[in-house]
């Protein structure tokens, strides 16, 4: 074999290598994962048995195929009866609304939607502007206040609080917390009734559930960027190295926490072993 035949395989293999390297990366932050989780519950109305939410978090202004067509048709395939989303719906270093009111419009013909902002909404400066679009799509904007969602003749509620730096910190303090969700659940009739809080960030689930909340749904830590096998989740905001609150189910008390690993990237721009997610949670009686 020719010393030039031996460089040419070499380069063969070394392009290949490359070649595979690029397209594993592509399809983590591009090939979306949907991740089933059953929660069951002994005070969930009857009525609400095999209730299905989807979860959304952490866009960042990301598309999926033309139109969100990709992201779309997933969400469809879950046929959920609710939708939640969980705040950076956009991203504030490279703000473009777009993407994420296509998405929410569209969302909206599947299922009800119901949204809070997260910091990236906060930091945009540009809140008021996205937040008219969305109540233009169609969209349910929970801002520190409550809805009941019916079901034949039994209800439950809804609750929706803002990212702490809409009201210019950085992160959530214990009283300012406090005084958001008093707010917001300020006008709840039955206190005792079956409760979803929608939050942005999950590093306060203990305060979560010292409220009484049944089941809430959080982003914010984009399932810790990268994760190892063996090891998890390396690194996510405001909770530092080896984050605690992720992605998955989360449990404290008689409450129960989701956390979405997202949907897009901030400002890191590579997943690895963490795909965008689509979360699909139902609700069982046991």
């Amino acid at each position: 074999m020719t010393w030039e035949i031996i460089q040419f395989k070499k380069k063969i293999i070394i392009s290949t290598i490359i070649i595979a390297i690029l397209l594993f990366l592509y399809l983590q932050n591009n090939m979306i994962t949907t991740t089933n989780i059953t929660v069951q519950y002994s005070n969930l109305p009857k009525t609400f048995n095999g209730y299905k939410i989807v979860h959304l978090s952490d866009l960042h202004n990301k598309t999926f195929g033309k139109g969100q067509k990709n992201l779309i048709r997933k969400i469809k395939k879950t046929k959920p009866d609710l939708i939640v989303f969980t705040g950076d719906l956009i991203d504030s270093r490279r703000y473009n609304e777009e993407p994420s009111i296509k998405l929410m419009k569209e969302i909206t013909k599947i299922a009800p939607v119901y949204y809070v902002p997260g910091n990236h909404e906060g930091r945009s400066g540009k809140f008021n502007e996205l937040e008219k679009g969305l109540l233009e799509s169609g969209v349910n904007v929970l801002r520190n206040t409550n809805k009941i969602i019916k079901k034949g003749e039994e209800s439950i509620y809804i609750i929706g609080i803002d990212d702490p730096v809409l009201h210019h910190f950085d992160s959530y303090r214990d009283e300012t917390l406090n005084n958001i969700i008093e707010v917001a659940t300020d006008n709840i009739p039955n206190k005792d009734g079956f409760k979803i809080l929608l939050s942005h960030r999950p590093e306060a689930f203990s305060l979560y559930s010292r409220y009484g909340m049944d089941l809430v749904f959080s982003g914010h830590a984009h399932g810790g960027q990268i994760r190892l096998p063996f090891i998890g989740a390396l690194i996510a905001p405001h909770q530092g190295l080896f984050p605690k609150y992720t992605s998955g189910k989360y449990t404290q008390g008689s409450s129960a926490m989701i956390v979405s690993g997202g949907l897009g990237n901030s400002l890191f721009p590579q997943r690895l072993f963490n795909r965008p997610e689509i979360i699909l949670v139902e609700l069982t009686i046991n």
